[in-house]
């Protein structure tokens, strides 16, 4: 069962299993940051350069740490060589993904 929620522009999908929403990546930025929503992805500045998947690393740790699970539970599922990523988190539901966004 699937639910789509749509709050602040940032589209979140919850399954049985955790959420998935969209990231807009951008690599060699000054600083790592949740920046908030870009259109309807999650914007996210990284320090590390698009290049031996260092910028999908540190994308997966970043969004762990802020949203308080495993690294193991932070899955990119589409868009691994893209700025725009699809990513699939194990176990949370859609309240501390909103939470980034204040």
């Amino acid at each position: 069962m699937k639910n789509e929620s749509d709050t602040g522009g940032l589209k979140i999908t919850e399954t049985a299993d955790g959420v998935i929403f969209t990231v807009h990546v951008q690599p060699r930025a000054s600083r790592n940051e949740i920046c908030g929503v870009q259109g309807d992805e999650l914007k996210l500045r990284l320090t590390a350069p698009p290049v031996e998947d260092a910028a999908n690393k540190l994308c997966v740790e970043l969004l762990a740490k802020a949203l308080k699970v495993a690294k193991s539970r932070v899955t990119i599922t589409a868009g691994a060589k893209s700025r725009h990523k699809t990513v699939k988190v194990e176990g949370i539901t859609t309240e501390p993904v909103l939470s980034l966004l204040k």
